[in-house]
């Protein structure tokens, strides 16, 4: 059984992370969305039982805007996820969150479109409203807060959701940091307000891989691809770290 129901969601393989093999399938029953990216799994992530999803599926088969949100938020909440962290790849947009550095946002700003956002029905009433004012848990977000006390980790951020898979222009990054954005990137959303919509604690970790469009610094001449890969192992390196010193804390975790 995964640690008080707790579900990783990450685009990168789960052994990037640290993660063991995994030790057996999680039960998803009932799929009225279709399959999930990829398989629920029951994984150990530094000794300790979590569910892990891939969001996109097998070397990054499933392009963002094609993901299966539904499916994959359903058959995580029937493997018994009552919490999940988001981990997601970002580009940097204001001057301090750089290439390795990690992020947990604190709000966002979907500029999604064409994507199945809702479990809603037309016959839902009132109950298809949720709030969403503040869409990350703010018991996930303190345990997280509190666990990178001593690191380089930022620890507020707003992060603007796009459509992709293109990257964006640099003016379309202008706009974002106008609009108050930190941070680019995704898959964040319908993730983080179908996991609300079920009644499910929800957090994401950002790590960000590199300068946004546009932002690059002085003697920075990669592209926005070639940077990606160059610091994708360093950040699920201190995000592993992290997650180490988060899942020890007692309070957050009972066993």
């Amino acid at each position: 059984m995964a640690i008080d129901g707790l579900a990783l969601i990450s685009g990168a393989p789960a052994e990037r992370l640290g993660m063991g093999p995994p030790s057996s399938p999680a039960p998803t029953g009932n799929q009225p969305y279709g399959p999930p990216s990829a398989p629920v799994e029951i994984r150990r992530l530094n000794r300790v039982p979590v569910l892990y999803l891939n969001r996109h599926g097998g070397d990054y088969a499933i392009a963002p805007h094609r993901i299966n949100y539904r499916a994959n938020l359903k058959a995580l909440a029937e493997a018994g996820a009552r919490r999940i962290l988001g981990v997601h790849s970002v580009g940097g947009i204001s001057a301090e969150p750089a290439p390795g550095t990690i992020v947990i946002p604190h709000d966002l700003i979907d500029y999604t479109h064409s994507r199945e956002t809702s479990f809603a029905t037309d016959r839902a009433g009132k109950s298809a409203f949720v709030e969403f004012a503040s869409p990350f848990d703010a018991d996930m977000r303190a345990g997280l807060v509190a666990a990178a006390e001593g690191t380089h980790c930022i620890v507020r951020g707003v992060y603007g959701v796009m459509q992709g898979p293109r990257l964006e222009t640099a003016a379309e990054i202008d706009r974002l940091e106008q609009d108050g954005c930190t941070l680019v990137g995704m898959t964040l959303m319908p993730e983080a307000v179908l996991a609300r919509e079920l009644g499910i604690p929800y957090v994401s970790l950002s790590l960000v891989t590199n300068y946004a469009a546009g932002r690059n610094r002085e003697g920075e001449t990669r592209g926005i691809i070639e940077q990606h890969s160059a610091w994708l192992d360093a950040g699920l390196e201190r995000a592993r770290k992290l997650l180490a010193r988060w899942l020890a804390s007692p309070v957050e975790h009972p066993r």
